[in-house]
């Protein structure tokens, strides 16, 4: 059976990757071997250290959990000193994740990252924890295209455009990252939530609002996966609330070409193994060789 997927120009030994923010390299390199994974996303890195919200920043809610740790990391530097570092000795796709509060410091560390052995860098255009930056050029259709365009101009490895669902059309900023030169999209990012404490009443998390994932937002996520596809001819990373493999394979029918894992690592740092190895078994009910024979399968 052949698992591999392409993005862009970009190959994956199988379409499973760890979702930003949800994995450090060193921490769960305990518990699986990340040569298995298809790619490994790591988190969140700006061009200066982030200190992040106050604490508390994470409840736990029906389905899921919100969290608003608002990118909290150290910097790019630091980020290609240790993390970078570290996960150069594994066979598997390195993929940085880039915030920002303005389209130059998303570039700033575009050229820090360009000459490293970052294989691909995710632009997370889509944070609804961050007050400057992040979802305010998610939700504009011109801010999202402008961003785009301006750090394909001097990035040297494919990028990757991450989404917010917070919006009324996704398909439209989808179309426009596109348009802008963007290699591939991945989506979902959170749906903005909030949970209130009824005995103290007050906010959970120190943000008051923060970002829902797990089980929870995955019909959301299908759904807009589905549409994307259908607007769009780039490929798409899907992510939210993959919690198994026939997530994946969900997600797969409704038009992603490779998947994130997110909550599902914080509750069990064993899980991107355990869902892939659930999506070969899967494969391997059907009898599909490869995982265009999966795609061409949906009944549309």
């Amino acid at each position: 059976m052949d698992l591999s997927v392409k993005l862009g120009n970009i190959t994956l030994k199988n379409p499973i990757m760890t979702a930003s923010g949800t994995f450090s390299s060193k921490e769960n390199s305990e518990f699986i071997d990340i040569n298995q994974l298809g790619a490994v996303v790591t988190k969140g890195v700006s061009t200066a250290p982030w200190d992040g919200n106050p604490t508390p920043r994470i409840a736990e809610t029906y389905g899921g959990m919100i969290n608003a740790v608002g990118l909290q990391n150290d910097g790019v530097d630091t980020y290609i000193e240790n993390e970078l570092a570290f996960l150069n000795q594994f066979d598997t796709i390195k993929i940085a994740n880039i915030a920002g509060r303005t389209i130059d410091e998303y570039c700033e560390v575009v050229q820090k990252l360009n000459n490293s052995s970052v294989d691909m860098m995710e632009i997370n255009i889509s944070c609804p924890n961050v007050k400057c930056g992040g979802i305010g050029f998610g939700t504009d259709v011109a801010l999202a295209g402008e961003v785009t365009a301006q750090v394909k101009k001097i990035a040297k490895k494919p990028i990757i455009v991450k989404l917010t669902p917070n919006v009324t059309d996704i398909t439209e900023i989808a179309k426009a990252v596109e348009a802008a030169g963007a290699d591939v999209i991945s989506l979902i990012n959170t749906l903005l939530g909030m949970k209130i404490d009824v005995h103290k009443k007050k906010c959970v998390v120190a943000n008051r609002m923060g970002g829902l994932s797990g089980p929870a937002i995955k019909p959301v996520a299908i759904r807009m996966v589905y549409q994307v596809r259908r607007s769009v001819n780039i490929p798409i990373i899907g992510l939210g609330g993959i919690m198994n493999g026939e997530d994946v394979a969900e997600f797969i029918l409704a038009g992603a070409d490779a998947v994130a894992i997110g909550t599902a690592t914080l509750i069990d740092p064993t899980a991107p193994i355990k869902i892939k190895n659930e999506f070969s078994q899967y494969m391997d009910l059907y009898n599909f060789k490869n995982i265009s024979e999966l795609k061409s399968s949906f009944i549309n």
